[in-house]
């Protein structure tokens, strides 16, 4: 098992920036591919990145970057996502995921999940 605890949510303006902190203890060698997803109310939860927690390479979608960069600590067991130039469209429930396999872009592709952080952007 896997246990993972997201940190760093809360209220921000449009255009400003948080970090995200994902927290993980357990059976780390689980990890494998991490991701972060988001869930606004009413949406599918939605891929934002990933990255191996082997090597360090991390993909997001075109939609993504630039704004959110993903990165992890292997000395803290931490994965951050930092979010920047933030819109009201970024309101959500942020989501850290570990176990990925596979390309590790679908929800089910991870069998791990914290329970969240809310993250709400406003003018």
């Amino acid at each position: 098992q896997v246990q993972l605890l997201e940190s760093g949510g809360g209220l921000v303006q449009i255009g400003g920036s948080l970090n995200l902190t994902c927290h993980t203890s357990g059976r780390t060698g689980s990890r494998r591919t991490m991701g972060w997803f988001r869930q606004a109310p009413g949406k599918e939860r939605e891929f934002v990145a990933n990255i191996r927690w082997g090597s360090g390479i991390t993909y997001s979608p075109d939609s993504m970057k630039g704004r959110f960069i993903i990165s992890r600590d292997k000395a803290w067991n931490t994965l951050d996502l930092q979010m920047n130039s933030l819109k009201p469209e970024d309101t959500a429930v942020y989501y850290c995921a570990a176990g990925g396999t596979g390309l590790a872009l679908r929800a089910e592709e991870y069998d791990y999940w914290g329970e969240g952080t809310q993250v709400t952007v406003s003018s």
